[in-house]
């Protein structure tokens, strides 16, 4: 399994690394892995949201088996970030084209803003920071609730930052198995239930 997260200007630090610390963690220990920071202009450095530098390391791949979006950014409708993104349609167009390749697409936080504008919540169920379940909803056919976790099968959303640790970990369930990822769920000290293996 090859993982990218997708950063752009403005990501929320949060919705970034949670995922990427399972993510790359299993990366370590497994050699079917990998798992990569990429920006759709290829290696960079990319300003965060709150104030964090962040060294990508590649351009996003044509079809990596799993795409995590992180958000950020969304509130405040500024000239970056998760908001800014969905504007300029370069970051929902890159996540369609993914998608209807075979990649397994995952949100956090209002990435799901993201993912909705690609065109791929329709007829759904989906999830986000939930002070953005209106704007969500707004976009149409979309069951919106809030969770922490919504699996759709090809398509997941988080809700607020800290489920992205939560989705991290749904990710290895899926693809590690449920005992490796309840120990990395005891390394991380992270109280919850796990998933189900599909």
């Amino acid at each position: 399994m090859h993982a990218e997260i997708l950063l752009f200007d403005g990501f929320d630090e949060l919705d970034a690394f949670g995922p990427w610390e399972v993510l790359a963690g299993l990366a370590a220990v497994r050699d079917d892995v990998s798992a990569a920071l990429v920006t759709l202009e290829g290696a960079r450095e990319v300003p965060a949201d709150h104030g964090a530098v962040v060294w990508a390391q590649a351009a996003l791949s044509e079809r990596p088996d799993v795409l995590v979006v992180p958000g950020g950014g969304w509130f405040d409708r500024g000239p970056v970030g998760a908001w800014a993104e969905a504007e300029r349609g370069a970051v929902p167009a890159a996540i369609a084209e993914r998608h209807a390749a075979g990649t397994v697409v995952a949100s956090v936080c209002t990435g799901a803003l993201l993912l909705a504008r690609s065109g791929i919540l329709a007829s759904r169920r989906a999830t986000t920071n939930p002070g953005a379940l209106e704007d969500l909803r707004e976009h149409g056919d979309i069951e919106v609730v809030q969770a922490r976790v919504v699996d759709a099968g090809d398509v997941l959303t988080a809700g607020a930052p800290a489920c992205g640790l939560d989705l991290g970990l749904h990710l290895l369930t899926r693809f590690g198995g449920p005992e490796l990822a309840a120990a990395v769920a005891r390394e991380l000290q992270w109280e919850g239930e796990l998933p189900a293996a599909a």
